[in-house]
């Protein structure tokens, strides 16, 4: 397959378009996304615990420059299509997000997102009015690029506190408005949710799956309406796990049990 930016971004929007649901996994280096596309996925998206966690941080703790290198490496690993994750855009005001989706836009990424989460504990969701000015910005800077990337819009009420599905889909309803292609909404509490998300909107959405008993199946979400799941950092959590238990075992009983799992 091409690896030229325009071909990556038709492909990704054919996936969106084509029957069906389709899993977009999360690796966190160089390693991990060859060996994700080995297995025969179609798309690969950044994520940006699992990018922060490869650096020793916290989700939140990496830069812009540092979130944008981090997500040339995985594009230059395979010819895949990949979405970043660019968090808040790294920054509150709509300039700033515009600015990052321009620099986003000579990576070779095939898509990027934005979320409304303020990264402020006293305040942790942007008010409305200007969450969707951030993603109108966003819109606008992706239009202007030589190959628009296509962007998703994200809302993080269930994921800080604020259970309020009403708001969550006012959101995702305005964000399409203003010109994303992709809605989200990680978090979400069940499958009834998930339902009413996807009903409520035109454009495709993305589930992200990884978090306990709140991470349904491809089957159950497709059924629901869902077009994209992502993983967000539980396959990187899944690998330092494994990790943790082979180190475990050396450190406790002097034994590499582990070598035969592998």
């Amino acid at each position: 397959m091409s690896t030229d930016p325009a071909a990556r971004v038709a492909r990704f929007r054919a996936l969106h378009r084509a029957a069906g649901a389709f899993v977009m996994p999360n690796p966190w280096d160089a390693g991990s996304a060859r060996a994700l596309a080995g297995l025969g996925f179609l798309a690969l998206a950044t994520s940006s615990g699992a990018s922060a966690g490869v650096l020793g941080r916290r989700d939140g703790q990496v830069s812009r420059d540092e979130a944008l290198a981090h997500a040339r490496l995985i594009v230059q690993s395979t010819d895949l299509p990949v979405s970043a994750d660019l968090e808040k855009g790294f920054g509150d005001d709509p300039d700033t997000v515009s600015q990052t989706l321009a620099l986003a836009g000579e990576t070779g990424l095939a898509g990027a997102s934005i979320e409304d989460a303020s990264g402020d504990p006293s305040h942790p969701i942007f008010d409305f009015s200007l969450a969707v000015e951030r993603i109108a910005a966003a819109a606008e800077a992706v239009r202007r690029l030589p190959v628009p990337l296509v962007l998703t819009a994200r809302t993080e009420n269930f994921l800080h506190g604020r259970a309020d599905l009403d708001d969550t889909i006012r959101r995702l309803q305005a964000f399409e408005k203003a010109g994303a292609e992709v809605l989200f909404a990680p978090g979400l509490p069940d499958l009834a949710a998930v339902r009413a998300v996807c009903q409520a909107v035109s454009a495709p959405v993305n589930f992200m799956a990884g978090i306990k008993g709140k991470s349904f199946s491809v089957p159950e979400l497709e059924q629901a309406g869902v077009k994209r799941v992502s993983v967000a950092s539980s396959f990187y959590r899944a690998a330092m796990a494994a990790l943790r238990d082979a180190a475990t075992e050396v450190r406790d009983h002097g034994s590499f049990g582990y070598l035969d799992r592998i």
